[in-house]
């Protein structure tokens, strides 16, 4: 399977990055074709310029800046988000990444506003890898979005409603290694299932 891997976290020595090495192993133990999109290391402009958003609507022209990413994002059939929950949310690098990158035009139809149609037809898969600060009743009582975004939210980008996962490891400020550790292990085991 072809697997869009977002990657969002600024620090190449924070738990994520530990996270990371081991999913990326579990991908490749179960031979899946992985594109790893660092938004960091790529350098990638989160924000969206008053240009871009003129021309957000106009289909013919705004994919300017970033056709590799709209490229990557159409020729996946799984897309793995990792990141951690900041302000109960997807950091402002990740938000901005899907704000100029789901466009219209590229994964949604907006010709007719009334009836907007996905159209991320390769799309089969969306699994969301995600820490937070705080536990999870609090995350719950503020709505958890980074949840909804993976669970809800992205699947509906393909005509036939992506299968969704999602692993979580709440109050990691207070985990202990050894849920620290497990959770990692989980991680690499659910992406060497990944199917």
């Amino acid at each position: 399977m072809k697997v869009l891997y977002i990657y969002c976290h600024p620090l190449p020595e924070s738990f994520h990055a530990a996270i990371r090495v081991e999913a990326l192993a579990g991908l490749a133990e179960a031979r899946h074709e992985v594109d790893l999109c660092d938004l960091y290391a790529e350098g990638f402009n989160p924000v969206m310029s008053e240009e871009e958003r003129r021309r957000y609507h106009d289909t013919s022209r705004n994919q300017i800046g970033i056709e590799t990413y709209v490229a990557r994002l159409r020729g996946a059939e799984a897309l793995v988000v990792q990141f951690p929950a900041w302000c109960f949310g997807p950091p402002a690098m990740l938000k901005g990444f899907l704000d100029k990158v789901l466009a219209p035009g590229v994964s949604f139809d907006m010709s007719d506003p009334s009836k907007v149609r996905p159209l991320l037809g390769n799309l089969k898969l969306v699994a969301g890898i995600v820490t937070y600060g705080r536990d999870r009743l609090r995350a719950i009582a503020m709505g958890d979005p980074p949840r909804k975004l993976v669970m809800r939210y992205l699947p509906r980008s393909a005509p036939v409603k992506a299968r969704a996962r999602y692993h979580a490891l709440y109050h990691m400020n207070v985990a202990s290694e050894a849920r620290r550790k497990g959770f990692i292990a989980d991680v690499r085991d659910a992406m060497a299932r990944l199917r």
